[in-house]
């Protein structure tokens, strides 16, 4: 009889423990740890913008800034408005949430010659029907930087960071999560 009471009080408190343990958390989508908050990275050195483009990705869709030279400050933010550099004027985005991305990098060379002019400041880069991104438009380059609106789904996770090349430039890249 005490051996059947043991067995039970030891089932008993198997189940119990089973009950009050936490639930193992499920994986990160794509083994994605990024979160919402601002990123940013102070200037050490500046260089023109000379593109914008974008590409799709199994679990995130990506923007690139390219610029002609090492440039690597930045400052990518979710925001409720965009607004055009100088002029503070509404930037219309679509999309659930906004990312404002400001590249220290100027759209014009040192002789003031446009680097990087838009054919369409309100579609640089075609996202239509992508899974992430809903539009890429031109908030202005103003003093030495250079701003881009950029309407996404929903308040998803990014992160946001540079790399060299190709050739002697660099890239600002922005990576935006299909999902939590």
């Amino acid at each position: 009889m005490r051996r059947t009471i043991a067995v039970l009080i030891a089932l008993l408190a198997a189940v119990l423990a089973s009950m009050v343990a936490p639930a193992a958390s499920a994986a990160p989508y794509c083994g994605i740890r990024w979160g919402s908050l601002p990123e940013r990275a102070a200037a050490t050195e500046t260089a023109p913008l000379v593109d914008v483009r974008a590409g799709r990705h199994t679990c995130f869709d990506r923007l690139v800034l390219d610029v002609a030279g090492d440039a690597d400050g930045y400052s990518v933010r979710y925001v409720s408005a965009v607004r055009m550099d100088g002029s503070g004027q509404l930037v219309p985005l679509r999309g659930g949430a906004y990312l404002e991305v400001v590249a220290i990098a100027p759209a014009h060379d040192s002789a003031g010659r446009p680097t990087y002019r838009p054919a369409d400041p309100r579609e640089l880069v075609a996202v239509s029907g992508w899974r992430t991104f809903r539009q890429v438009a031109w908030a202005g380059s103003f003093e030495g930087q250079t701003t881009i609106g950029l309407g996404v789904r929903a308040r998803l996770p990014f992160r946001a960071f540079t790399l060299d090349g190709p050739g002697a430039g660099s890239r600002l890249v922005i990576d935006v999560a299909h999902r939590w």
